[in-house]
């Protein structure tokens, strides 16, 4: 049982159901309210929003990671607000307060969600620029709403450490260990007690991110296949992904592994308009980190010129890792469950 409970949490911090929940009936037009986005098929995804003084510079819609929610954005929006920025984050479906809590409900409906998330908030500031921030998971689903036919118009994207930890990187116990749990007993529950691993070095932020009941804290195996996937597409069609584009991860990172991370870097070498930056301070959590200023920064510098090099000085650092680094070929993908 260890094996899978270190497998769940370092492929993003242990949580999630069994099978994967779908609906597919609209009854409606997607509608943007002041704390809740609710979907064409009734769905309402709370939400979260956290706007500046004034007119905002840009906007930007946060996307949570596996087993967290929209307030994962409570420690670093204010830092962004008094820069200009209007932040909106929304609760994705099986998370946090969200409908399905617990259920994984697969790549096209978490794309689909986010689709019309980033329409209805970038309409109500039709003349600003609008970015997609994704986080974990979220950066991976990031990525696979940009390949949709129907993605949403975007100023630029921000990706915090994307979940691109595929089984082509997976060692042979781990594949064989993930597909025997999830079909002979998918029901299982399991989670990451016990285990030294450190998603960032703000203790605080962590004791208040386990007692936060919002947060899952455990899941059952059957839905590890569906991240998986997910993980699965997000690797092997980065190579497409659209600039501008900012790229985050950091050496600490326990979370998501540095050689899928560094192959997804590498085959976007050259890509226009795709800034990578690698942090050698940084956890999986780098927002939330006890240095995230210095994450932060680099962020707003970036919003303000695409092409200016970053304060930190962590894309400098980038070019020094990738150089010494073996990828793998990456390949196109298409959405799966």
């Amino acid at each position: 049982m260890r094996l899978f409970a270190a497998l769940m949490l370092t492929m993003l911090l242990a949580a999630c159901a069994a099978p994967v929940a779908t609906t597919d009936t609209a009854i409606g037009e997607p509608r943007l309210l002041d704390d809740a986005i609710v979907t064409a098929d009734g769905a309402r995804l709370p939400l979260r929003s956290w706007l500046p003084d004034g007119e905002p510079k840009a906007v930007i819609l946060y996307v949570h990671g596996f087993n967290d929610y929209s307030n994962a954005m409570a420690r670093p929006a204010p830092y962004l607000t008094r820069n200009g920025y209007a932040i909106f984050a929304y609760d994705q479906r099986g998370f946090g307060a969200a409908p399905d809590r617990g259920s994984w409900v697969g790549q096209a409906t978490m794309t689909g969600d986010l689709v019309a998330a980033a329409r209805l908030v970038a309409k109500r500031f039709p003349d600003k620029p609008f970015y997609l921030l994704g986080e974990s998971m979220g950066g991976a689903v990031v990525m696979r709403t940009l390949a949709r036919p129907d993605a949403p118009k975007v100023a630029g994207t921000i990706l915090l450490a994307p979940a691109v930890w595929s089984r082509q990187r997976m060692s042979v116990v781990e594949r064989v260990g993930l597909w025997i749990g999830a079909h002979a007993f998918p029901w299982l529950p399991v989670n990451g007690n016990g285990l030294d691993i450190w998603p960032s070095d703000n203790i605080e932020m962590l004791r208040e991110f386990s007692r936060d009941p919002l947060v899952i804290k455990d899941t059952r195996v059957g839905s590890i296949e569906g991240l998986v996937n997910l993980m699965d597409a997000a690797y092997s069609g980065a190579a497409s992904l659209p600039g501008p584009a900012l790229y985050l991860y950091g050496e600490h990172d326990q979370i998501v592994p540095a050689p899928p991370t560094y192959d997804v870097m590498a085959g976007l070498d050259g890509r226009a308009g795709v800034v990578r930056a690698i942090y050698p301070k940084a956890y999986h959590m780098m927002l939330r980190d006890l240095d995230a200023d210095i994450v932060l920064g680099d962020i707003v510098s970036w919003l303000q010129n695409h092409d200016a090099p970053l304060p930190s000085g962590a894309d400098r650092r980038a070019l020094e890792v990738l150089a010494e680094h073996r990828p793998k070929p990456l390949a196109s993908a298409a959405l799966t469950k």
